[in-house]
């Protein structure tokens, strides 16, 4: 498969644009920063590029914005197929994510509208797949992380209100705001996103991309012990 070329939904199934926000690499994944050192830019740039390659496989997904001020990796993004977008409204995570819906819905007024965390390393195109499937039942729908306090994947079916509510004890607040949670589904990757050296030890043993595996034996080389521990 080419870089640009994309697989094809199945015939009568719902076609997702996903949001997905992506800080610049120099100030993302700060609080990993105590375990990954000088590499902390790398990984956080390969983490995303992971993820963003691996929805971009699914074939629910129709379109993937990036919202992104970072010029470097927007490069990046657009040569394996996301649609580039800058944080205009810059004013925190949400407001990106709504700007990016917007536009995503004046791209493609039928399709529905979702919005993915890019610290997703070990995300499986089949298991976004299910999750976005589970999500066509509901008017609005979650997937937890996997500490069951947060939110990686907050979905809203065509002609449904657009309303996330990223950042701390988000999962009560989606779960507040009648969004329905997906956990029945057996996702385990697309929970797993990545904050702390533990979470990086368990992405790494669920299989981390070809991106975020370069950047882990480089600090393997440099003696890093997250990097050394676990298995892949």
């Amino acid at each position: 498969m080419s870089t640009h070329e994309r697989p094809v939904a199945p015939a009568g199934s719902i076609g997702w644009s996903l949001v997905v926000p992506v800080k610049p690499a120099a100030v993302g994944k700060s609080r990993l920063a105590p375990f990954a050192g000088g590499h902390r830019t790398e990984l956080a740039q390969a983490m995303a590029i992971d993820t963003i390659t691996a929805a971009l496989a699914c074939p629910r997904v129709v379109e993937l914005l990036a919202i992104t001020p970072d010029r470097e990796l927007a490069e990046v993004l657009a040569g394996v197929g996301a649609v580039v977008v800058t944080d205009e409204p810059a004013a925190g995570l949400n407001a990106a994510l709504l700007h990016g819906a917007r536009l995503a819905r004046s791209r493609r007024p039928g399709a529905a509208v979702a919005a993915m965390l890019a610290d997703l390393p070990a995300l499986r195109p089949n298991e976004l797949t299910t999750a976005l499937d589970a999500a066509t039942a509901w008017p609005t729908s979650f997937v937890p992380d996997a500490a069951g306090v947060g939110t990686t994947l907050y979905c809203a079916a065509p002609g449904v209100e657009f309303a996330p509510r990223f950042g701390g004890p988000s999962r009560r607040a989606h779960l507040d705001a009648g969004a329905v949670e997906l956990t029945p589904v057996p996702i385990t990757s697309v929970r797993r996103d990545v904050d702390t050296g533990a979470d990086l030890h368990q992405a790494r043993d669920l299989g981390v991309g070809p991106r975020t595996r370069t950047a882990l034996a480089a600090m393997a080389r440099a003696g890093d012990p997250v990097a050394e521990t676990g298995t892949s």
